[in-house]
């Protein structure tokens, strides 16, 4: 396949409400897409990366250097597959979330040329997987509660909540208290807590949560494992995995007995999918996350979310959860669930009018 063009966007969709987590607040999804041309179809992808370097090393303006003088330049160089393209690039350091969203472009074209699915090409055996939403830090906990309210109510199976020091025992113990124990309810830290934090957060055992995500620094291991050792609560790893290799090591320190896979932060989606498969030949289930993408990354994630050792539901959920309006046809939420696209590639189209009033910036190689 012949790459012939690439367009990169900076685009910004205006969230319903602004969503906040122990390390940032957004008011709108501000962020990269890519699209590749090909010489049989075209393809697209988000490119998951924030305006700040907060989560990861990883920020808009860094990474749209990194496409256009670096990464751009080598997929145009000469034919080109997904994997051919992935294992190119890797002679760059660094820059995962950019390689993913090329390479899923890229993919994107390949499987719309040859008509088959995203799902049906990773080995996805679902054709509707459980979704779950994710809360953010609100001011008040009567706020928290009415926002969590409107979410069971609306069918969501599982409800998260971001926490942090300050903000973290109270709200749990309030939702909990006002949903009770049949709530499937976990917890995600963004990494915001200490080894000094270790007793306080070992505390959050007794609230019968699905799991603790990530509530030390991406790179405290020794801390995760401590903990996971103390508490009955699987302790789930996200920030810390960024590769099929660092998932194992993780897994076989103890640090982890769940993990949170991101394709923007592994690399790719062929790295997410070597990620499950070595969870899953580790007896270590995993969950799709979220970050806040568009319908585009939405359609890729539910087909990486069909595969069969994601056990828990997945930080997807429905278009309505952020977006009045995408760039893409809404995906609605049924009985808990979202459909997986069946059709060639990720499975949908973007409105290129919308996709035009919501750019503010825009290359094309």
């Amino acid at each position: 396949m012949i790459v012939e063009a690439v367009e990169i966007r900076v685009v910004d969709i205006p969230l319903k409400q602004p969503f906040r987590t122990s390390q940032s607040i957004q008011h709108s999804r501000r962020a990269l897409l890519a699209r590749v041309i090909t010489d049989a179809a075209e393809g697209w992808a988000d490119v998951n990366v924030e305006d700040e370097p907060i989560f990861g090393h990883e920020f808009l303006s860094a990474t749209w250097a990194a496409l256009e003088e670096l990464l751009v330049p080598q997929l145009l160089a000469g034919p080109a597959s997904a994997p051919l393209a992935a294992a190119r690039m890797s002679r760059v350091v660094g820059h995962p979330a950019a390689k993913a969203g090329l390479e899923m472009a890229l993919l994107d074209a390949e499987l719309r040329a040859s008509g088959m699915s995203l799902r049906r090409y990773l080995g996805g055996t679902r054709d509707r997987v459980p979704v779950g939403v994710s809360v953010g830090i609100t001011d008040t906990l009567a706020e928290l509660l009415t926002t969590v309210t409107e979410y069971v109510d609306e069918g969501y199976p599982r409800i998260k909540l971001k926490v942090q020091p300050g903000w973290d025992r109270e709200p749990i113990a309030a939702v909990r208290a006002e949903f009770g124990a049949e709530l499937a309810l976990q917890v995600d830290g963004n990494g915001a807590y200490s080894s000094a934090d270790l007793l306080h957060v070992s505390g959050w055992d007794e609230f019968g949560l699905e799991m603790i995500e990530q509530p030390f620094p991406a790179h405290d291991l020794l801390s995760h494992a401590r903990l996971d050792a103390r508490i009955s609560t699987p302790v789930c790893l996200d920030e810390s995995i960024g590769s099929a290799t660092e998932a194992a090591a993780a897994i076989a320190s103890g640090a982890c007995r769940v993990v949170n896979i991101k394709p923007g932060r592994v690399g790719g989606y062929l790295e997410a999918r070597r990620i499950h498969d070595v969870c899953d030949a580790l007896s270590v289930p995993v969950w799709c996350g979220g970050m806040l993408e568009s319908g585009v990354g939405r359609a890729a994630n539910l087909a990486l979310a069909s595969l069969p050792n994601f056990r828990f539901p997945g930080d997807i959920s429905a278009t309505s959860r952020y977006f009045a309006e995408d760039i893409c046809p809404p995906f609605v939420l049924h009985d808990g669930m979202l459909d997986v696209p069946d059709k060639p590639g990720i499975g949908v189209d973007v409105d290129p009018d919308v996709l035009d009033r919501f750019t503010s910036r825009r290359l094309l190689q």
